[in-house]
């Protein structure tokens, strides 16, 4: 299958796809999304053939309004009236409880309940509206691998495998939506990400906290709670903020490999790094941090003689909650320790 690369003023010609069954990857603020008609089941089975995802793990079903949501969900309590009108559109995705048979079991992973998004990016509206059916839209990579902030990594990916890839350029934010649940008594955060819990809370009141492990038997309510997510092939190692740098680069001297080093401007340019380091910027905060490091993860993969990442870490507060979140699943919770050092 060829793989064409649509501008955001071919839009129709995108849609056309879609409407055709085939799959599409589009720009959000966040992340790419691998587009399918969330209403066209043969579609919705092809996104997952595409990852590699197992179709246990819900879809995020994308709209271009409020208006589409409502032809799904039961109803529309005055708590999710006040988010979609604070944050919509925007990268805030809300688990509603389901009309019966509204949506195929292929995009709730046979729960009674949905995630909707609203994304402001301005292209894949255009494409929402055109094709005139919500999209399921999961990240546009092989599954468990960084999510792509350009349209580039899903060529990468996914090239040969979709019909087509609207490039509308890097992804502002780099980190997914945060996700939070509207079905049950007590809202909860299942998943944290620029929309912060403090930004929800000024809103909604106190929210809690579900972002717990799903056991092997048990269905996730919101994607990335049960599967390795964000891993590229090299080890990744988190440098906690009271870490040392100085034994960074010493530990670093020490490998037989070459070693990425993902950190911010601050960390790289203040020490002499040995010649099997390469490196790679996070920027100067916690916001260019998030916006890099799928980015700066994908971009060690792509050099197979890199055995270890070490990526600084940040304080796990407001989008450091989003940002600390993938890095640890990235790691696989694995945080470099002075005792690494020999």
């Amino acid at each position: 299958m060829e793989t064409k690369i649509f501008k955001p003023t071919e839009v129709g010609a995108a849609a056309d796809l879609i409407r055709q069954g085939e799959l599409v990857a589009f720009p959000t603020e966040t992340v790419y999304g691998l587009g399918a008609d969330a209403t066209n089941v043969a579609a919705v089975e092809k996104v997952y053939k595409a990852k590699g995802r197992p179709s246990d793990n819900p879809l995020i079903v994308h709209v271009a309004d409020q208006a589409t949501v409502r032809q799904f969900v039961t109803t529309i309590q005055p708590a999710v009236q006040r988010l979609m009108d604070t944050f919509w559109p925007g990268p805030l995705t809300i688990i509603l409880p389901l009309q019966p048979g509204s949506l195929a079991p292929q995009v709730t992973g046979g729960l009674t309940t949905a995630a909707f998004r609203n994304p402001r990016q301005a292209a894949t509206l255009d494409l929402i509206k055109t094709a005139g059916v919500p999209l399921v839209g999961p990240s546009a990579n092989t599954s468990g691998k960084p999510s792509p902030t350009t349209a580039q990594h899903v060529y990468h990916d996914l090239k040969g495998k979709i019909g087509g890839i609207l490039d509308a350029g890097p992804t502002d934010l780099g980190v997914e939506s945060t996700v939070i649940d509207m079905s049950t008594a007590q809202p909860a955060i299942l998943r944290p990400g620029a929309v912060t819990r403090a930004d929800l809370e000024r809103v909604l009141g106190p929210i809690a906290d579900s972002q717990k492990q799903v056991k092997p038997d048990e269905v996730p309510k919101a994607p990335g709670m049960k599967y390795t997510h964000y891993s590229p092939t090299a080890e990744v190692q988190i440098v906690d903020p009271e870490v040392d740098w100085e034994t960074v680069v010493t530990w670093s001297q020490q490998q037989p490999a070459p070693v990425g080093i993902l950190a911010t401007d601050a960390v790289l340019n203040r020490y002499a790094w040995p010649q099997n380091v390469a490196t790679y910027s996070l920027g100067t905060d916690i916001h260019s941090a998030s916006h890099a490091l799928f980015a700066g993860l994908r971009a060690f993969d792509l050099h197979p003689d890199i055995t270890t990442i070490l990526v600084e870490g940040f304080s796990p507060n407001g989008l450091g909650e989003a940002y600390m979140n993938r890095l640890n699943k990235a790691a696989g919770q694995h945080h470099f320790s002075t005792a690494d050092l020999r």
